[in-house]
């Protein structure tokens, strides 16, 4: 098949998904051409099968801002036309579905017929879709998609239950590469972080309030009261100057260091004895599973879709929102060396069954449904 996607090429989850998944489509022979305003940020080896299309984005002084939802269209309609597509597959309902429509009318009038697979991964429905002035330009273009995806059961029902969508989500998970998110030998990096055999505990997001990255600190400084440990924070956003400020106000910034943003996030998961996520909000919690894919455990919230990933008791324990003394009490659990190891190896297994190779499957064969529809 000859694919284009569109995405937000930025660090976020959907992103990240987006593109992998069409790294691994090219692996299969698909011709995968991706459309967006920069390159995707794991967009980062050769394929003969990879084709990347920057949409040109003009910004002219009767404008405000830059209008790249015109320019996204405009460049769709382009790279159908002569590249041949059979397929658009749009990843964020905001604001890819509504552009993909346009898109799709326009070659309408050129006697080209492209199908629309729009996938909805979580803020665009749970946040930015509900809004007001987003909502009847939302449920219209994912109404007016061909195929419609869900990361996960909990968002497809909350699109269900805030948008009046008359056509049926298909509910298939984020993935995870395991020939790249896997543990490696990095005793070294361990050793400097944890010079005495500290247990490492490690949160990863971009440090907006729905990820209660202050629940992350205050578990934490619970579970120092009663064991030795070290705290790594990667990622940055808003919430960062907040959560320095708290590591002050509760005296634990010996034991916490703030990493920023990394690429090879594996690196640092690969050392590390359990993974934090006590979100307030998660579609299906992708960080979450890298950190499985590394044989880390993980304590998390039960908001969204996070419990169709961690298996309580299992891979890790789930918690209510909120709740940091039943989460330190639960991370103090995972971290007793006679459960560590247990933990550790349940939580590959899980990781396991959202390997990119079970996963793939399921969106070719969600693009042959479509396509013989449209040929029917």
């Amino acid at each position: 098949m000859n694919i284009g996607i569109v995405c937000y090429p930025t660090f976020g989850g959907s992103g990240v998904v987006a593109t992998e998944l069409g790294k691994g489509l090219a692996k299969k022979g698909h011709k995968i051409h991706f459309i967006t305003y920069s390159q995707p940020t794991r967009l980062d080896f050769f394929n003969e099968n990879l084709f990347y299309h920057e949409v040109d984005l003009r910004n002219y002084p009767l404008f405000q801002y830059p209008p790249y939802e015109l320019a996204l269209a405009s460049k769709m309609v382009d790279v159908v036309k002569y590249e041949k597509l059979d397929l658009l597959h749009v990843h964020y309902a905001i604001p890819h579905a509504s552009a993909a429509f346009m898109a799709k009318q326009i070659l309408k009038t050129q006697g080209i017929s492209v199908p629309v697979v729009t996938t909805l991964h979580g803020t665009d429905i749970t946040l930015v879709g509900k809004d007001p002035s987003y909502e009847p330009v939302v449920t219209f273009s994912i109404n007016e998609s061909d195929g419609i995806t869900a990361v996960s059961d909990d968002l497809r029902k909350d699109t269900f239950a805030h948008f009046d969508i008359k056509k049926d989500i298909t509910v298939i998970p984020n993935f995870i590469d395991l020939k790249r998110f896997q543990k490696l030998k990095k005793d070294h990096f361990k050793k400097a972080i944890c010079p005495n055999d500290e247990k490492l505990v490690v949160h990863t997001s971009n440090f907006r309030k729905v990820k209660r990255v202050d629940d992350v600190v205050k578990v934490f400084v619970e579970i120092l009261k009663k064991k030795e440990a070290k705290l790594l924070m990667v990622g940055d956003g808003p919430e960062r100057i907040n959560m320095e400020s708290l590591c002050r106000q509760l005296g634990a910034c010996d034991h916490i260091r703030f990493l920023g943003k990394l690429e090879a996030v594996e690196e640092v998961l690969s050392v590390a004895d359990l993974f934090l996520m006590p979100s307030e909000k998660e579609s299906f919690g992708l960080a979450a599973l890298e950190a499985m894919a590394c044989e880390v455990p993980v304590v998390s919230s039960n908001a969204g879709g996070i419990p169709e990933l961690n298996k309580d008791g299992y891979s890790g324990y789930i918690c209510n929102i909120g709740d940091v003394e039943t989460m330190a009490a639960k991370s103090l659990h995972i971290l007793d060396d006679d459960n560590l190891s247990r933990f550790k190896t349940n939580a590959l297994n899980r990781a396991k069954e959202f390997n990119i190779s079970e996963i793939l499957p399921m969106y070719e064969e969600e693009y042959e449904k479509i396509l013989k529809g449209m040929k029917a």
